[in-house]
């Protein structure tokens, strides 16, 4: 029998994640119902609740967890050797011609195969 261990945060978890949702949901229900209110204000106060929102969400379990992914994702990229504008264009003009010359032979091995059928079938093409 497999045991499940009860995480005493996850209770505490559960309640942040409902917050987070009250939060956004009634943030949309404000900025249908204050219509009439300016839209600088409504965007100052969409930014500050989606901010609580994301510093409630980022102290649960999956939001640390999700921060730690961003950050080490990031030193990823940095680690990352980008083309420059010369090597980037060069293996676009690349890939251009490959793509050119295969459309070609396609449509030339097509042209055979049409030919072939309309040999053999007598269906003139």
């Amino acid at each position: 029998m497999s045991e499940k261990t009860e995480n005493p945060s996850n209770s505490l978890d559960m309640l942040k994640w409902l917050i987070v949702v009250v939060l956004l949901g009634g943030l949309i229900a404000a900025n249908t119902y204050y219509q009439e209110v300016s839209v600088l204000y409504r965007a100052l106060a969409a930014v500050a609740l989606v901010v609580i929102a994301g510093f409630i969400a980022s102290s649960t379990v999956k939001g640390s967890t999700f921060i730690n992914f961003a950050k080490e994702s990031r030193t990823e990229v940095r680690k990352v050797v980008w083309p420059t504008r010369q090597e980037a264009t060069q293996t676009t003009m690349i890939v251009l011609a490959a793509t050119a010359f295969v459309s070609l032979m396609l449509w030339g091995l097509d042209g055979v195969i049409v030919w072939f059928v309309s040999l053999v079938t007598g269906i003139g093409a």
